[in-house]
């Protein structure tokens, strides 16, 4: 699994290293999206199949995936290893990463898109979480977006990694009021089948396939 999720690591790392950051604070903010730049009412679709490889910038249909993992630029690896735990041992899946969202738009588009196509967002609370403005902005959003939109209450998992996690006491206070997945506790796979209710997932699914042919048939019509 290790020269895979190193191999992937290296092509996501390629395609996002025009958005890495700058050494100047100054420069970091000026790089990074305003809050007020993010629509959370548009609800479009990321597409990527998982069935088998394909180029990630390509169209391939229309997905509603479980999960979707944010997480910082340094910890793409990491990521990739928790998304194949959650797929290949407790078998929910399709699940996405940020890194594998289209290097084509926008990243505001990419965050809207995958929190919109997604019944989960999982939050990778290592240490490089404090170190990025981005990636506390991601946070904030989909945390930001559980308290406003009905279907996505209960939605955000922060979740502490194996390798280089966030301790408790350095999270941000609004994270730690919420059940973090903990991966080296003894009942991690509990709280893994806990969450991750398929009835929770139809219902998610059934919310955004309705909004989605909305937004087809006023398309259609040119409203």
């Amino acid at each position: 699994m290790g020269n895979k999720n190193t191999k992937r690591a290296s092509s996501f790392s390629q395609r996002n290293s025009m958005d890495n950051y700058t050494n100047t604070w100054q420069e970091d903010l000026r790089k990074k999206p305003k809050l007020c730049d993010l629509s959370l009412g548009t609800e479009t679709n990321c597409h990527i199949s998982i069935q088998e490889p394909h180029n990630i910038d390509e169209d391939v249909g229309d997905i509603f995936y479980r999960f979707v993992i944010l997480h910082a630029d340094g910890d793409v690896e990491e990521a990739v290893r928790v998304q194949d735990i959650l797929q290949n041992e407790f078998y929910i899946k399709p699940g996405i990463i940020f890194a594998e969202m289209p290097s084509g738009k926008h990243l505001l588009e990419n965050l809207n898109d995958a929190l919109s196509s997604s019944a989960w967002t999982i939050i990778l609370l290592t240490e490089n979480f404090l170190n990025e403005l981005w990636y506390e902005f991601q946070s904030y959003t989909s945390l930001f977006g559980a308290l406003t939109l009905p279907n996505k209450q209960n939605t955000v998992i922060p979740m502490r990694p194996r390798n280089n996690p966030l301790p408790w006491e350095r999270t941000p206070f609004i994270l730690r009021s919420i059940n973090a997945l903990q991966e080296d506790s003894p009942g991690f796979a509990k709280q893994v089948k806990k969450i991750f209710q398929e009835a929770r997932y139809k219902q998610q699914k059934a919310t955004w396939a309705y909004r989605k042919k909305n937004q087809e048939a006023s398309g259609l019509f040119g409203w």
